[in-house]
């Protein structure tokens, strides 16, 4: 397989390829039902994850994959090696269902617990954020590719992403802690994709999410120099099979 440096833009075709097939069905009264966790999935979901799997299975044989969908039905692993491919074909499906145009494609690959290459798409926009020799780029609707980077913490106009059913009284914790600004909702991975282009500055997750909801998007703001730690300031790791590869909470900043 290419060195993970190349990796990136071959996850970025392949979350393309699945963003448009994926697009043509959003605001198209697709059927919504609930997976066992209460949680939405639609026909978009079940035929995006069919086209990543597909795709990575010829690019790269030899490399597990764990994916949203399959796990909900199937159940996760007992076990998992040191490398290995997360996941999530429509982050943000209430987002999808509501008409809102912040979902994303993810595929990240873990590397001993880190994610070392990735790549997010967001159907309705066209961008694409991808991994490529130790920054990332951004294209729009197949156009050219631009390096993006995080940039420095604007003081007295820091923005925070939060989601959209966030209590004020969260927010007004949140902003003690962690010192932001402005806030703006928003679903989905989409918030580490802005983190890391400059758009914004900070998104505390303290709640819970899986593994696949946000691989990609953490490899894609590390390489663009922000930080995903946990609030602690530790390390944030990958390959929790004995938890389900459910996450604890997190702190995603840009510089």
């Amino acid at each position: 397989m290419r060195e993970d440096n190349d990796v990136g833009q071959v996850l970025a075709e392949i979350c393309e390829a699945a963003a448009a097939l994926i697009l043509p069905l959003w605001r198209s009264g697709l059927t919504v039902t609930h997976k066992a966790d209460e949680s939405p999935v639609t026909e978009a979901d079940k035929r995006g994850e069919v086209l990543i799997l597909e795709r990575l299975a010829a690019r790269f044989p030899d490399i597990p994959v764990i994916s949203e969908e399959d796990a909900s039905e199937f159940g996760t692993p007992d076990a998992i090696g040191p490398r290995f491919f997360l996941v999530d074909p429509l982050d943000g499906t209430k987002a999808f269902v509501r008409g809102d145009p912040n979902f994303t494609v993810n595929i990240g690959l873990i590397q001993d617990g880190r994610p070392v290459a990735g790549a997010v798409s967001a159907p309705p926009s066209g961008e694409t954020w991808y991994t490529q020799m130790g920054g990332v780029l951004k294209r729009t609707r197949g156009g050219p590719s631009a390096q993006v980077r995080v940039r420095p913490w604007p003081k007295g106009e820091a923005i925070a992403l939060v989601s959209h059913t966030m209590k004020d009284e969260t927010i007004q914790k949140l902003i003690a802690e962690y010192g932001f600004d402005h806030r703006e909702p928003m679903d989905s991975s989409i918030k580490l994709c802005r983190i890391a282009e400059g758009s914004a500055d900070i998104y505390p997750r303290h709640g819970p999410t899986m593994e696949w909801d946000v691989a990609a998007g953490h490899a894609v703001l590390e390489a663009a120099g922000g930080t995903f730690l946990t609030p602690e300031g530790e390390p944030f790791g990958y390959g929790k099979a004995d938890a389900g590869f459910r996450n604890g909470w997190f702190v995603a900043r840009g510089g």
